[in-house]
């Protein structure tokens, strides 16, 4: 069902971009605390995006390609 599949892509998603902020974070935090916070999300958004989009999320479609294709 394609509903079932939207929760999982969501469910995957969010268990995709907590681990990546935390580690972004925990690394960066305190260079990214001098920015404003406008230029500090642009800057975020400008590095998590495509590092979720060509990097961690592949990796996590792969490891759960069997659960995200079961009905």
């Amino acid at each position: 069902m394609k509903n079932s599949l939207t929760h999982k892509t969501a469910f995957l998603s969010w268990l995709a971009i907590y681990p990546v902020i935390n580690i972004v974070s925990y690394f960066f935090d305190g260079l990214l605390m001098q920015i404003p916070l406008l230029i500090r999300t642009l800057i975020l958004s400008a590095v998590l995006v495509p590092l979720m989009t060509y990097v961690v999320m592949p990796i996590y479609t792969k490891l759960f390609k069997k659960w995200l294709d079961k009905e």
